[in-house]
Formats: structure tokens, sequence, C-alpha cells
């Protein structure tokens, strides 16, 4: 039997579970709340892994569009070659295997709502495209002779730093401060502590219902400073409760990293985070052999993003790291 207690805030917004018992997410929901009853462009900061996500789905459903399409794409995972013909769509013929007509992804989301992740990802050519949509222009698809027009709400989330891309000219101003009509920011796990315990529970009621954790288990989990946020957190849940093999999930079955922080300070500075974030990006390198493409998915973030973060973080090459 599972004696995981019931969540005291918790909706499921597209399907998904939202847990919000801190004071700074429960203000953030209801920030979302009222920003939902809008039609203006969105635009949510956060860590990687802290939420943006659920935060855009919870705008959709809050809102007016809420049974029109809700369509969400990851703007890191596209192959730069088809960003546009996937947001744009593409008339038969346009290029080499167009064999038919194909609908882009604004079209899809007519009258509902489209959610762009990792937007600082987008190449400068389509961030072009996307400002002149965004400002209510029809537009072609690609090979087409005949204008495109559509009603579609865009929320846009990223990881980066903005202001810094924008210095480096690798994204449009203009594109920037119309994305940014409104702001959100998600704020990482280990400024709202509060919100550890249920999701952990959550997470293990997902996965492992039978299971349990321990008095320590569970003190150990809040301690913890949890660079990767809510998607490591999970991560590491759902690994402890298949792997414990017993009901009860104990300070062992937890990772050395967690486990260790029961009796140690309970503090992290940003240079610390840091550190930890280039030791998982170390150790995710190795347990795949130097495979970006499977780093990457243990970690949670597109490709593109992890060879950004090699770069930022002057990480040896992937094979050496694997050798």
């Amino acid at each position: 039997m599972n004696n995981i207690a019931p969540l005291p805030y918790a909706e499921s917004v597209l399907g998904k579970l939202f847990v919000f018992a801190s004071a700074s997410m429960r203000e953030l929901v209801r920030t979302v709340q009222q920003v939902a009853r809008c039609n203006a462009a969105v635009l949510i900061t956060g860590e990687s892994g802290s939420g943006k996500e659920l935060i855009a789905r919870a705008l959709h459903q809050y809102s007016s569009r809420c049974n029109n399409p809700w369509i969400d794409v990851n703007s890191g995972a596209l192959p730069e070659h088809l960003v546009e013909s996937e947001l744009f769509g593409y008339e038969k013929g346009a290029f080499s295997g167009a064999e038919s007509t194909k609908q882009g992804l604004f079209e899809l989301a007519h009258t509902g709502t489209l959610f762009l992740d990792e937007i600082a990802e987008l190449e400068p050519r389509t961030q072009v495209k996307l400002l002149r949509v965004l400002d209510g222009a029809p537009y072609y698809r690609l090979g087409g002779v005949h204008k495109v027009s559509v009603d579609v709400r865009v929320i846009a989330a990223t990881c980066r730093d903005l202001g810094e891309v924008m210095q480096r000219g690798a994204f449009r101003r203009e594109l920037y401060y119309r994305l940014s009509q409104i702001h959100l920011k998600v704020p990482p796990l280990r400024e709202r502590p509060e919100d550890i315990r249920p999701l952990a529970e959550l997470f293990l009621r997902e996965s492992t219902p039978t299971s349990r954790f321990s008095t320590e288990a569970l003190e150990a989990l809040q301690r913890y400073s949890w660079p990767g946020n809510v998607r490591e957190l999970r991560n590491t849940v759902v690994a402890a409760g298949i792997l414990a093999g017993v009901p009860e999930i104990t300070l062992a079955d937890l990772p050395e990293e967690i486990s260790a922080r029961l009796h140690a300070p309970n503090c992290a500075t940003p240079t610390r985070l840091k550190e930890m974030e280039q030791q998982m990006i170390i150790q995710s390198l190795a347990k795949t052999g130097g495979s970006f493409q499977h780093a990457a998915a243990i970690l949670g973030i597109s490709k593109r993003t992890l060879s950004r973060k090699l770069r930022r973080y002057e990480i040896e090459d992937a094979h050496c790291i694997a050798a």
C-alpha cells in the first residue's frame, strides 16, 4: 500500500500534472491565469528542466483557445534545413522529396496556440519570417504562390540569456521585443524547495506506485540543489524506484551526490552549480561512449544545446571523455 499523502497543490494541464506547492509557483500560476485571458505573445524563461513547458500548457488551458489546437515544437531539435518548411509548410514539388503539399505548424495551430521551445536556437533567416507572421502578415508556404493567413497565439521559451545572444547578433532584437510582450520567469527548483517533496512523491506514484520514501531519503532529496531542476528530480526518482527493488526507498538507493548532501551544509553557489552541470555532461558523455544524441537525451536537452554547453565549458572532445 502506498503511503503518499495527497498532493496539496496540483492540477492537470493538457494531460500532465502540474504541482505548485511553493508560494513563488502559486504566485506564478495566478499570473498565468491572468495572462491567459489575453492574446499577447508570451516569452517564458528559466533554467533547463524547470517546468517552462508546463507553464505554456497552463496558459493554453486557462485561455479561451483551450478547445482549439495546442501545437508544440522544440526549435532546437529541428534540423536547420527543415525549420522553415516545418513551421510554414511547403507545396508539392517545392524541393526534392516534397511529393505532396504539407501544412506547417502555424496552420495546424490555427485558432489555437503554438509553443516554440528553445526559441533562441532558430536560425536568423527563419527569425525574419517568424517576425512578419507575428506581426499578422500572411506568408507563403515554401514553394507556394498563394498567401496563408493564420490566427495563432505564440508562446516561446528558452533557457538561454537572450540578452547575451542578442549582443552576439544571433537573435534579432525586434523579434525578442515581439515575443516578450509578456515575460514570465520560472524559478529554479532550488529556489522553491517546498515543491521538491510533492514532486518527488508524484513521480514515484507515477513510476512505482507501491514504493515509498524513507524519512532520510526525503530529507536528502529536499536538501539537494538540483542543478538539473525538475527533470533531474524525475529521473532520479524513477531510477531509484526501479532499482531499489523493495517497497521503501532509502538513502542508499539515491545517487551519492544526493545522499551526501544530507549531512552537508545546504548551500549551492553559482560556481558550484556550473561545476555540477559540467560533471553531469561529462558523465553522460562517458556513459554513452561519446554519443551526442544519447547524452543529450539523458540530459533532456537538444544536441545543439549540448554542443553549445561543451563550447561554453571548454570540455574536451567527447571521444576523449569516453576513452
